[in-house]
């Protein structure tokens, strides 16, 4: 099974969260990857952020260890779901949709916090990896 790693996921991965950090070493990183979409949110992130240097570093670990997946051939499916989230009065943010697009284009299960936005998209698997205490 393939997965693609959410925003939220990739934080709490930067900032040490044992039990995410095991699980993704259970599926193993070559079957993780991130969306471009995930990409730009973590490099905003990190200009944004009181260490930005650090935070590129850690990035740039990241995207040397899995792949980056483009967008473009999962915006049809986007259009179709942004209308149709529209009509029923469930939006989600365009990134977010983008990124689960892309989970569902690729046949990949969506790793993410946010489950209650996420789960409005059709035909998306999705699996939350952050455990709280």
């Amino acid at each position: 099974m393939k997965y693609l790693l959410d925003t939220n996921i990739c934080i709490h991965l930067f900032r040490g969260k044992p039990k995410l950090g095991e699980k993704i070493n259970k599926v193993g990183l070559e079957n993780c990857a991130i969306s471009e979409i995930t990409l730009a949110e973590l490099i905003f992130g990190a200009e944004n952020s009181k260490y930005p240097t650090k935070n590129h570093n850690l990035i740039n670990k990241l995207t040397g260890q899995i792949s980056v997946l483009p967008i473009y051939e999962a915006i049809p499916l986007f259009g179709k779901e942004k209308v149709r989230l529209r009509r029923s009065g469930k939006m989600i943010s365009d990134f977010d949709l983008l990124i689960g697009c892309t989970a569902v284009y690729q046949e990949m299960t969506m790793v993410t916090e946010n489950m209650s936005e996420s789960e409005r998209i059709n035909n998306i698997k999705i699996e939350n990896w952050v455990i709280r205490n």
